[in-house]
């Protein structure tokens, strides 16, 4: 079997949803012998025409002649769209892309399209073009999903959403956290017998955002868990990081997703600030964390559960001034991250993804 799988961009590319896409064909090649062949929905994408034995296709331009022209010239295989508005469109309004697949769907309409959303809609203040947008997004996002057969999303709200916006077309619509895209280690070591080091990584302004309005904080995990070296991973914060409270700071650039996996399984802790625990389910960086079996750690929490994430008992919160970290707390929050991550993972996705395709 072959699918087509249209992303916003792919490697070089530093691209979440082209990670996880990626990714995602490895799985299902792996354990379900189902071949992929990539559609780049952005014409000034560069890159190669074949990745890891993937084929690679790219459109012209933005319209729905360009991307008929690709879809049309397979007329057996599904189509698996991963759908963020802003990777299609600079505006978040990609109208050639829903019109493209809606042509496709006409001319095609027993070939099946299944669509993972990544985001649905943006939301901001009234000053913003989010603001003005977000009703044609949800509009765009409400005829996708009523053209999907199958729809797929990564928090529970969204599918609840999707669900409304698809006038019910959609029985179930599973939500599935993202996985994490540096690897998943079969075993992890106990905390106890791992190096004292504590792991920034993400992008260049979620780390600055650490070091610039969680010094404090961070420096208190240190001293609970007798940390003996922090690690930052990423691109480069421009900021002089030599010592944190008499701690040496490893920092690491860019890094292979094979060496970042190595160190996170000799850490006892990752810090993170961003994204706030409502999206933490779409953050791959709290999904690194989780699958290495770290104590994930951060400023903010939520009262309530969302996506089956709790504040202390899935990660650590700075705003419960009563629950002191230690190694053993650590450990019980470290081990419920990983048994919640279980239920996601790479090869259960590709599992969900290939039963989609053969319904």
């Amino acid at each position: 079997m072959i699918i087509l799988s249209i992303v916003p961009r792919l490697p070089p590319a530093i691209d979440g949803v082209g990670d996880y896409a990626l990714n995602l064909a490895r799985q299902i090649r792996k354990d379900f012998n189902i071949q992929t062949h990539f559609i780049v929905g952005n014409p000034t994408w560069n890159g190669a025409a074949e990745i890891e034995g993937f084929p690679v296709s790219q459109v012209s331009d933005r319209s729905p002649d360009a991307l008929l022209a690709l879809l049309s010239g397979d007329r057996t295989s599904s189509i698996l769209l991963h759908y963020v508005g802003y990777g299609y469109a600079n505006r978040g309004c990609p109208i050639w892309l829903v019109d493209g697949l809606q042509r496709w769907k006409n001319l095609f309409p027993k070939r099946s399209l299944i669509t993972m959303f990544h985001e649905i809609s943006a939301s901001g203040p009234p000053w913003t073009s989010a603001f003005w947008l977000s009703p044609l997004q949800k509009n765009l996002a409400a005829r996708l999903a009523q053209l999907s057969d199958r729809c797929l999303t990564s928090k529970q709200s969204y599918a609840e959403i999707l669900y409304k916006l698809a006038q019910a077309k959609h029985t179930q619509i599973p939500s599935l956290p993202v996985f994490s895209n540096i690897g998943e280690p079969e075993y992890a070591l106990p905390l106890l017998e791992r190096t004292r080091r504590l792991v920034v990584f993400g992008s260049r302004n979620s780390r600055l955002q650490v070091y610039q309005q969680c010094r404090t904080v961070l420096e208190q995990i240190c001293q609970a868990l007798e940390i003996e070296e922090l690690c930052d991973i990423g691109v480069p914060t421009g900021l002089e990081l030599s010592v944190i409270n008499n701690i040496p700071v490893v920092e690491k650039g860019v890094t292979e997703a094979v060496e970042i996996s190595n160190i996170l399984l000799d850490a006892v802790v990752g810090f993170l600030n961003f994204p706030p625990p409502a999206y933490l389910a779409k953050s791959t960086i709290f999904a690194a964390y989780c699958a290495h079996r770290l104590i994930p750690c951060m400023v903010a929490s939520s009262t309530v559960p969302i996506d089956d994430l709790q504040s202390h008992k899935h990660y650590w919160s700075a705003t419960n001034k009563n629950n002191q970290l230690c190694l053993k707390t650590g450990q019980d929050i470290a081990d419920h991250a990983y048994t919640w991550y279980q239920t996601h993972s790479l090869p259960v996705q590709a599992k969900v993804m290939n039963n989609c395709l053969n319904i």
